[in-house]
């Protein structure tokens, strides 16, 4: 069944200003005032523009959302308009006060950055000494305060042997969900791609561990900029012999990996719309178009959702509905977001009709 293209989840990029030093920053955050960050009033306008052809998910993200002294009414706002609101941050901000004003924003769910399954592991990776701790308290407001978290995970050489730690400490903390991210080589990803990107072979390993702890636990799993998952549970599916239904496999059977573009768009801190943020293409900036004339029109977002357009082995994939390869990832290993993804293990057995 064709899934009809409107934004389902879009990601605002409210600030690029940040109190942590992260090793993998997609924004190239620091802790200084950024200029061109758009003010409430238009933000707002955005909200309505966007209202006009959807309701979306809305990820308030950063840099550090939480250091927009309007963050609260901007959610308030989104919540008004019927979108279901979420926020992205790094947990280390989040003190009783904030708790309870996430609460009260209407925002439903917090994620937090948690890349490592001790203090030494998360800190070293987030470059500020008492990260770790701090975000543990900060999910632990949340908790007391009613507000569903999750923990986002950026999967590197530096903590793939440490899954089930991560795993184990999310369920501890009563994480609703883990997402496991897999490193987009982008902004500050770029300078440790060399050193902290894991091969092809273990990313296979890496998603069929997801796969099989998925089963294991009542938290929510999602894979992120990791589009082989969704060929990975259909390929485990069949050895099952199991047909692949949404009460049993989620969303993730139900959609197709790579999104960018086709369900999922980013807004940035100067309202440039990209596919997502990890693909620094800009489809057009909200200042200048409304942003139902770009989510429509732009020949960036009809490409990405022509699944005929995509080259190398990705276009022969007979998984390419479902999969799609990573468009960032191409774009960073060939400069073009059509090619095929370089971090897939996977051999097409014929063209796809």
């Amino acid at each position: 069944m064709k899934m009809p293209n409107i934004p389902r989840l879009i990601f605002w990029e409210l600030t690029k200003r940040c109190n942590l030093s992260c090793l993998h920053c997609r924004a190239e955050a620091e802790d200084f005032d950024f200029s061109g960050e758009l003010g409430l009033d238009r933000i707002k306008k955005v909200i309505d523009h966007i209202a006009v052809i959807a309701k979306p998910i809305l990820v308030l993200t950063g840099g550090e959302p939480l250091y927009r002294k309007d963050i609260f009414d901007i959610a308030s706002y989104a919540k008004s308009r019927e979108f279901k609101v979420a926020l992205a941050t790094n947990g280390t901000l989040i003190n009783e006060e904030y708790a309870e004003k996430i609460k009260n924003s209407g925002i439903e769910r917090a994620s937090i950055s948690l890349d490592g399954w001790d203090a030494h592991s998360h800190d070293s990776f987030r470059g500020v000494p008492g990260s770790f701790d701090d975000a543990l308290k900060g999910a632990r407001l949340l908790k007391k305060a009613g507000v569903d978290f999750q923990f986002n995970t950026t999967i590197t050489k530096r903590n793939v042997h440490k899954m089930d730690a991560i795993l184990e400490l999310a369920e501890k903390e009563g994480a609703v969900a883990l997402h496991l991210f897999m490193l987009v080589p982008v902004g500050c990803g770029v300078e440790i791609a060399e050193t902290d990107m894991i091969s092809s072979e273990k990313y296979e390993e890496a998603l069929n561990w997801f796969y099989d702890k998925s089963k294991e636990t009542n938290m929510e799993f999602k894979a992120t900029c990791a589009p082989h998952y969704y060929r990975i549970i259909r390929q485990r599916a069949a050895k099952e012999g199991r047909k692949i239904t949404f009460e049993t496999d989620g969303m993730s059977a139900m959609t197709r990996g790579c999104l960018a573009g086709s369900g999922v768009c980013f807004i940035s801190h100067s309202g440039e719309v990209q596919p997502c943020g990890y693909l620094p293409i800009s489809a057009g900036n909200v200042l200048k178009t409304p942003f139902k004339e770009i989510w429509e029109e732009s020949e960036l977002f009809r490409s990405l959702r022509d699944v005929k357009q995509l080259k190398g082995k990705c276009g022969d994939c007979q998984y390419r509905m479902v999969c799609g390869g990573c468009r960032a990832r191409a774009f960073y290993s060939e400069d073009d977001y059509l090619d095929e993804e370089p971090y897939c293990v996977y051999e097409p057995r014929k063209k796809s009709g």
